[in-house]
């Protein structure tokens, strides 16, 4: 089966989802749910990006099955809360452990105001220069979240991932995750943009030319009608590729069979 391997509930600030529309919408699509509820020590605005991971596997612990149902967590990755973070996922049996830049300096990059008065290569380099530096620091994670998080919300004319733009920081990143063995997801969020997709295939590519062979797609739900969004085109990408779709059980990667 294949997974839905990045959604969020009500445990995730920024989600109200019910599990049981969550899982009744996976059930729709013949795909499981691996749950990877927000985790963001530090976080410099008024949600609290936190969770009690005993509450957590205390009310889904029950439904948690190899078969379709994962609890994992998505940890925001930052130089100060690195032992923070490996103290966090030490306290349950988390089946997999996306990490994610969502912060740059200290900010929120999902907000226009970081982008004020900076230029698409300054804030593009810096994004990946840092990504690769806290990757480096995180080798504990599972999973490198979302390499195109911040082309959903840059406010420039033309926000995509160009490679040849910014190969060699990305070629950086890939080289690490690579030889830690972190694995790369592809979100499937901005897959419903063509161009957007175009833009990623020589990313996806030129981690398979260094040596990476799997990826978790995940549709970053956060609302039960977004859960395995875009899954046909992210497929045909990892297809063309040659990527395998993969997933974790009890922090162990498993090759999705479809």
């Amino acid at each position: 089966m294949i997974f839905d391997s990045h959604v969020h509930t009500k445990f995730s600030a920024d989600s109200e989802m019910q599990l049981a529309d969550a899982v009744k919408a996976a059930k729709e699509k013949g795909i499981g749910l691996v749950l990877t509820e927000h985790l963001d020590f530090d976080y410099p605005g008024d949600l609290i990006f936190r969770f009690n991971p005993a509450a957590y596997f205390a009310e889904y612990g029950a439904q948690r099955s190899g078969a379709a149902l994962r609890l994992g967590v998505e940890m925001g990755m930052q130089a100060c809360c690195v032992e923070k973070n490996k103290k966090f996922i030490g306290q349950e049996n988390f089946d997999m452990v996306i990490g994610s830049v969502h912060l740059l300096e200290g900010k929120d990059i999902y907000y226009p105001e970081f982008y004020k008065g900076r230029k698409k290569t300054e804030v593009y380099n810096l994004y990946f220069t840092e990504m690769a530096k806290l990757l480096r620091m995180h080798s504990f994670i599972d999973v490198l979240g979302h390499i195109d998080y911040i082309a959903r919300y840059a406010p420039y004319s033309d926000s995509n991932l160009q490679y040849n733009a910014f190969a060699e920081p990305i070629d950086a990143l890939l080289k690490i995750a690579v030889a830690q063995g972190n694995v790369l997801e592809l979100s499937t969020r901005r897959l419903t943009d063509r161009l957007a997709l175009k833009t990623l295939v020589p990313i996806y590519k030129r981690y398979y030319e260094l040596g990476g062979r799997y990826v978790t797609i995940g549709s970053d739900a956060h609302v039960p009608e977004a859960v395995g969004g875009n899954f046909i085109a992210a497929k045909e990408l990892c297809t063309l590729i040659g990527l395998k779709i993969v997933s974790f059980y009890q922090r162990k990667m498993e090759v999705a069979v479809k």
